[in-house]
């Protein structure tokens, strides 16, 4: 399969429930947290582990792979819907795993975007200071200390930033698509990405469901771009969108800072996005050498942080030094 092909949907979201794909890879999940960060943390609810049990999951020793110290999350499509704000359910449990684990989220959106959706949205009592947030794919990395604080910004140069709208306008004029304006800008340049958003940015989510649900008009559109502008990254995002960066600029570079500034190594981390296929936004994290779990929506995000909330309250950890160094 080349780079720009994208499966179909079966085969992109098999449908195997999260208790298959649990007993699949116990193993490796079971070694996901190095232990509590902070002494006298409470455990799961015990509703978590009843309805784990009743659905057939099993705790099993663990054994084999390196303790996973980070989970990176992938956002919109994994655990908030298109531009949508994580829900409650999720802010909680979010907010659970931020006090055994480090986590971060990397996404196609901007910083406004991470605000809107996120941040704004989490417990009051969360450790920020475990959650690295990585913008525009990881073209940008912001943590907590006294408040949110930007580490690098890849930006675009200017010959490069004219060069990309020229081939996004040939392309969007050639493919004849039935795109809109009406929901807000259809191309978006946030400095360190470039992002084609079919029917804007803030279009209703029934109406992008609808408008390319098996990939195949952006599978077209990202085979042209690949011709006209082979020097940058061109990933397939979100459910309308295209998003551009920099050659070697995408999540993978963002999985490298994580490990650079966390001092975390990659067998370390595991990523839970929903477009790991090939020409998806998340497929670079794969080729990192990151274990990756592939989920179908937030609500299968929920039950996987669940299981490993789970397993955090049936096995006890060697805490560890996780600081940024």
């Amino acid at each position: 399969m080349s780079a720009h092909d994208v499966p179909d949907t079966e085969v992109q979201h098999p449908d195997v429930s999260m208790i298959a794909q649990w007993n699949g890879t116990a193993d490796m999940l079971l070694q996901l947290v190095a232990g509590p960060r902070n002494a006298g943390v409470a455990s799961p609810r015990r509703s978590t582990i009843e309805r784990w049990e009743n659905e057939g999951g099993a705790i099993r020793a663990a054994n084999g792979p390196r303790v996973k110290k980070l989970v990176v999350f992938d956002l919109d499509g994994t655990i908030a819907e298109s531009k949508a704000p994580v829900d409650a359910e999720m802010a909680a449990l979010l907010g659970d795993l931020l006090r055994i684990v480090r986590v971060a989220v990397i996404s196609g959106g901007n910083w406004p975007q991470f605000q809107e959706q996120l941040v704004s949205h989490l417990p009051p009592d969360a450790d920020l200071g475990a959650l690295s947030l990585l913008p525009t794919c990881g073209t940008k990395f912001y943590r907590y200390t006294k408040g949110w604080e930007l580490l690098y910004s890849e930006e675009f140069k200017a010959d490069q930033r004219t060069k990309i709208l020229g081939a996004l306008d040939s392309v969007m004029k050639s493919s004849h698509l039935a795109t809109s304006g009406e929901w807000g800008e259809v191309v978006e340049d946030r400095g360190t990405q470039i992002t084609f958003s079919a029917l804007g940015q803030h279009a209703p989510l029934e109406e992008k469901q609808k408008w390319d649900p098996d990939f195949a008009k952006r599978k077209r559109m990202q085979a042209s771009l690949a011709q006209l502008i082979p020097e940058f990254s061109v990933r397939l995002g979100g459910t309308t969108s295209i998003d551009i960066t920099r050659p070697g600029i995408d999540k993978a570079y963002g999985i490298g800072k994580l490990r650079d500034l966390l001092g975390i190594s990659i067998d370390e981390m595991l990523f839970i996005g929903d477009a790991l296929f090939p020409g998806g936004n998340d497929h670079p994290a794969r080729e990192a050498g990151v274990v990756c779990i592939q989920v179908r929506d937030s609500h299968e995000t929920k039950r996987l942080i669940e299981a490993i909330l789970a397993c955090r309250h049936g096995f006890a950890r060697e805490s560890s030094n996780l600081e940024i160094r």
